[in-house]
């Protein structure tokens, strides 16, 4: 019962397939697995290496791109670097331009201030001379009018009043003149 039994049981057992089935699985597994070999295993190799193209072509664009960013950013840099230093050289040619404007209308202005100082003192000693006649004028009419009252008779010869009034005047002029040297020699 022992062989028995062992051959009943080797036939019950769900574990191990009969033999015949084994050697059909195992040639039908080998087919399978050659068709895949040769038919699917190139087309998955063909796309994992276009992949891998694909990831290497866009690593090496990036990093191209990323050079040409670096680059564009450098240009970028120098023209507002150029910029910067355009407008310094602007607002410095601005500063001297006001500057020299400043300059000219300063040189205007003591100019005019010099044109109204002339024109006063001008003006002064016009005014001056017209005062002089004038009062030399009233002065010899005033002092023909009391001389001839003192004198008794009238004095109203015109040459002869002019000749009186300027000798008196000038009579006054030289004893001012006098006056005043005297005070500067002191």
């Amino acid at each position: 019962m022992n062989l028995l039994q062992i051959a009943a049981e080797e036939k019950m057992n769900p574990l191990v397939p009969p033999m015949p089935e084994l050697i059909i699985g195992l040639v039908a597994f080998f087919i399978v697995f050659g068709l895949l070999a040769k038919k699917l295993l190139p087309t998955i190799n063909k796309v994992l290496e276009e992949r891998h193209a694909a990831i290497e072509g866009g690593m090496e664009k990036a990093e191209a791109a990323q050079i040409e960013a670096e680059e564009t950013l450098q240009q970028y840099k120098e023209q507002l670097a150029e910029a910067q230093r355009e407008a310094n050289r602007l607002r410095e040619k601005a500063r001297e331009e006001g500057e020299l404007l400043k300059a000219e209308l300063r040189a205007e202005g003591q100019r005019q201030r010099d044109e109204i100082i002339a024109a006063g003192h001008t003006q002064l000693v016009a005014d001056q001379k017209a005062a002089a006649l004038s009062l030399r004028q009233d002065v010899g009419r005033l002092a023909t009018d009391l001389a001839g009252k003192l004198v008794g008779e009238s004095l109203e010869d015109h040459a002869r009043q002019s000749r009186v009034i300027d000798r008196f005047l000038d009579e006054l002029e030289a004893k001012a003149t006098a006056d005043a040297t005297t005070e500067a020699a002191r």
